[in-house]
């Protein structure tokens, strides 16, 4: 009876640890939660022997990562939303049982680092080698949270999910171990150093006021979406209404107006037509004009963004280089940048997922770009906040400022620091707009911008290095065996 009282106060808590931790891998995450949900976690797999350890933080793995099925099965089938779930947590598991292992192996007060390297490490590789890259990274949970979203600025994700991945670190090892930690007053401090460091750069760096010319920028998104089959009357609707938008934004002195991505899906028959439209509309109002459109040319389909000048010339045509779960097998990517000067400053094109990608937002970074236009289009709101705000991260981390037009989204525009300038959602038929005055000058020059993910690379080989250390040192030992304190073995 002991033992089932035991198992069932042990599932309880694994339960009870996966509940909360819902709230921060979730797609509109709780920002503080994300400093203190997973120490709990962890503090459950150091305090338990290995067994125990394995079933109790998948379970609370699973219970966490379910939070976003309904999601995966908005954006694909059953089979892969199921697949997504496990994998999630199967994430969570290597990286709290790999942190468990060096933990309990080293009986050390740097062993703190060991969480937030696997974390990085982690991310990193998913953001390389993923072709969704680190979606969701627990990184973005902190977009709104300015003082800390400027460390994006020196390291960009990986530097400031280390930080937040090093603070319920240092609390786990005080739940789990208390004094018994010898020296463990140095994790404590060392942590509270970088927080404050961290934070107090991110204050002083915000003191910066927002310099340059002031553009009128305007956002017009309408969710209704135009297909291939799509009738006359009902495509007629949605293109009078978009005339309406650009036409009011242009009469309130918009210079630079951004639609959302794929307006519609086209056939390549009538991509001149449609053409032919948008550039009517630009050089009515005498705006440059960005519009995302689908393109079917039979056996492959392209997402383009064009960018009309207020001539109604078509300057740049960029192709979306990143393709959403959707898409694949049916669009074909591109491969080529778009930089335009406009006023003399240099604006980018980028479609939507592209701007998940650090090295894309990097490389618009290094191109010299001052503004980034995001066409993008979401998924049933669902992840509005969170595709936002990662958009938003790429303009810190490189020094932009970023205007990105969503359907059944938010329509945003940030400044180089992460400010949200003016932000609204977008609507059904007859629509949303935004219009702001926003300050564009040359690009905020950023480390990041400079080294890219050497914090990210770094940490890939330090968690070899402390996973080939965790094995080197042999079995963890079971945490009632051995104490922490006690010193390492020769």
């Amino acid at each position: 009876m002991r033992s089932f009282g035991s198992f069932v106060l042990k599932a309880l808590a694994a339960v009870a640890v996966g509940v909360v931790l819902r709230f921060v891998v979730g797609l509109t995450p709780v920002w503080w939660l994300v400093w203190l949900a997973p120490a709990p976690l962890l503090a459950l797999a150091f305090r338990n022997r290995a067994s125990d350890a394995r079933w109790m933080v998948a379970l609370a793995a699973l219970i966490a990562t379910s939070t976003n099925f309904s999601y995966y099965r908005l954006v694909a089938p059953l089979e892969f939303a199921v697949l997504a779930v496990v994998g999630q947590a199967a994430l969570w598991f290597a990286v709290v049982m790999a942190t468990r292992r060096v933990v309990l192996a080293c009986k050390a007060w740097w062993t703190v680092f060991a969480y937030p390297v696997f974390w990085v490490a982690a991310d990193t590789l998913m953001a390389a080698l993923l072709p969704d890259g680190n979606w969701a990274s627990l990184a973005y949970s902190q977009a709104d949270i300015l003082p800390l979203l400027q460390l994006t600025s020196l390291f960009g994700v990986p530097g400031l999910l280390f930080l937040v991945a090093l603070v319920p670190s240092a609390l786990a090892l005080g739940l789990a171990f208390g004094r018994d930690l010898r020296h463990g007053w140095r994790a404590y401090a060392v942590t509270l150093a970088l927080v404050v460091a961290a934070t107090v750069f991110g204050t002083v760096r915000l003191q910066t006021p927002a310099a340059g010319n002031a553009v009128s920028i305007g956002i017009a998104s309408i969710d209704d979406a135009i297909g291939l089959q799509a009738s006359g009357p009902y495509t007629a609707r949605i293109l009078d209404a978009y005339d309406r938008k650009v036409a009011a934004l242009a009469s309130r002195g918009a210079e630079v107006v951004v639609l959302p991505e794929k307006i519609a899906l086209l056939p390549s028959a009538s991509a001149e037509a449609w053409r032919a439209r948008f550039s009517a509309m630009a050089r009515a109002n005498k705006v440059w004009l960005e519009a995302g459109v689908g393109l079917d040319e039979g056996g492959r389909q392209l997402n383009l963004a064009w960018l009309f000048d207020p001539n109604g010339e078509l300057t740049d045509q960029y192709q979306k280089h990143y393709l959403a779960p959707p898409e694949r097998g049916r669009y074909v990517p591109g491969t080529d940048f778009s930089v335009r000067s406009i006023g003399g400053a240099k604006y980018g094109l980028a479609v939507c997922k592209d701007m998940h990608f650090a090295a894309l937002g990097r490389a618009y970074g290094a191109r010299g770009a001052s503004v980034v236009l995001v066409p993008a289009w979401d998924f049933n709101y669902a992840d509005a906040w969170m595709e936002s705000r990662t958009t938003v991260t790429r303009g810190v981390e490189n020094g932009y400022t970023v205007v990105r037009a969503s359907r059944e989204g938010l329509l945003t525009v940030s400044d180089p620091y992460g400010r949200v300038l003016a932000e609204t959602s977008s609507r059904p038929l007859p629509g949303a707009d935004l219009l702001v005055r926003a300050p564009v000058s040359a690009p905020v020059p950023t480390l990041y911008t400079q080294i890219g993910d050497v914090v990210g690379w770094a940490c890939v080989l330090l968690a070899a290095a402390l996973a080939a250390l965790g094995r080197r040192r042999g079995p963890a030992p079971e945490p009632g065996r051995v104490g922490v304190g006690t010193p390492s073995p020769a």
